[in-house]
């Protein structure tokens, strides 16, 4: 069977990676990064299909196998299998009303987090800064500002394009005119605003096996 319909590109997201949905029963983090780097591999050598990451996506990604102790047999695959393009953001163009939906998002989230800052406020004057039963070093005060913090992140920044990784990673696959792979819900939703494609990072490997199978087996090509 021709491979030439499954020659593809992906732009991969950190999440993809990170996410306990790739993980088979009892698997590692190590284990299943491994294996989704082996399929990436596998789809290369008999399909052509191309996986990117901008060299931003890239540092966080390795930041973070570093924090969690893994080996460099995953760096070597991650570094051979993975293709490392900054985005041209000179070159790739946005729609105006991609810009201007962002402009108005922004506003509106300026005033979200004004509203939970000023109900933080509030409850501070009504408390009186006495010790916590349950945390002796932590005051009624500083469990409003504990709280604050979290509904200020969530008014802020779930769901928004806040970050040059998730800027980086749409402008690349807009260049590419790549399927973005993301368990990023934010990401997920700005992916329509720039046309593009996406899919599920959880639904990534099983797609990886599928197009696999259409390789005839005595022609097939692995890394072992």
């Amino acid at each position: 069977m021709s491979t030439e319909a499954f020659k593809q590109r992906f732009v991969l997201d950190t999440s993809l990676f990170l996410t306990e949905d790739i993980r088979q029963p009892d698997e590692s983090l190590q284990a299943a990064v491994c294996r989704l780097l082996e399929l990436i591999a596998n789809a290369r050598l008999n399909l052509g299909i191309s996986c990117y990451m901008p060299p931003t996506i890239h540092d966080e990604l390795t930041t973070m196998l570093e924090a969690r102790d893994v080996d460099d047999e995953v760096y070597s695959k991650l570094n051979t299998w993975v293709i490392r393009k900054h985005p041209d953001r000179y070159a790739v163009s946005i729609p105006a009303n991609v810009v201007y939906s962002f402009v108005d998002e922004m506003s509106n989230r300026v005033d979200r987090g004004l509203r939970v800052s000023e109900q933080a406020v509030r409850k501070a004057e009504q408390t009186e800064g006495d010790p916590l039963e349950e945390h002796e070093h932590m005051t009624d005060v500083d469990a409003v500002i504990s709280n604050l913090r979290d509904k200020y992140r969530s008014a802020m920044r779930t769901g928004v394009l806040d970050s040059r990784e998730d800027f980086d990673l749409l402008i690349l696959a807009r260049e590419l005119e790549a399927g973005v792979v993301t368990e990023d819900k934010g990401i997920i939703g700005w992916t329509e605003d720039f046309g593009l494609r996406y899919i599920r990072g959880r639904e990534f490997p099983d797609l990886l096996e599928q197009y696999l199978t259409a390789v005839e087996p005595d022609s097939k090509r692995t890394i072992d």
